[in-house]
């Protein structure tokens, strides 16, 4: 499998009323997200505002986790409630969203009928390691696979594919397959595991 990293330098920030967010990865590469003509985006904003609406996305599903900070949601009638730290939420982009509180978030969009995804915290110790692999087997209508390994702190190598990521950076596979990667850290690794399928 052939590994893409992504720095800081790379990505695209913008601003938006309630902070900023920062576009970590989208395909095709080409799509803008304010043209609404991706098929999956990665994002992580930094929520500055104390009250917030989320932008209406009613072609998308979307998946959401605090990195750092605290965060409640009030999703369509649903009750208002918490979102732990590392903690994964998925709703539909069409409902509407309120968020209350101050925090640094991770996003996955992705197009309904075109993918599905997952993702998964990771946490690595210092010195630390393990084995890893898309928890779940690719769904027969979405065979192709993409998997993304966000680095939110600490340093994450996967020592079988040379490749290496520090904090705030992306590792990125495109055309991956479903084998077991081995992940290490010298300092310790909080990682968002995404597991992104496609047709």
């Amino acid at each position: 499998m052939e590994w893409r990293h992504f720095t800081r330098a790379q990505y695209v920030t913008t601003a938006w009323s309630g902070g900023t967010t920062t576009q970590l990865a989208i395909a095709p590469e080409e799509a803008v997200y304010a043209e609404r003509d991706f098929l999956w985006r990665l994002s992580s904003a930094q929520v500055e505002l104390e009250h917030s609406d989320f932008t209406p996305l009613p072609d998308y599903n979307r998946l959401i986790s605090v990195l750092k900070g605290e965060l409640e949601l009030k999703i369509g009638q649903g009750e208002r409630g918490a979102l732990e730290v590392c903690t994964v939420r998925g709703f539909d982009g069409g409902v509407p969203v309120e968020s209350w509180g101050r925090c640094v978030d991770f996003n996955l969009m992705l197009r309904k009928g075109a993918c599905q995804g997952i993702v998964q915290p990771i946490t690595l110790p210092a010195g630390g390691s393990c084995q890893w692999a898309a928890p779940v087997s690719a769904p027969q209508d979405y065979p192709n696979l993409t998997l993304a390994l966000y680095c939110a702190e600490g340093d994450l190598t996967l020592p079988g594919a040379g490749a290496r990521a520090a904090a705030g950076e992306l590792l990125l596979c495109e055309r991956a397959d479903a084998s077991l990667l081995r992940l290490e850290s010298q300092a310790g690794a909080a990682v968002m595991a995404a597991v992104i399928y496609t047709r």
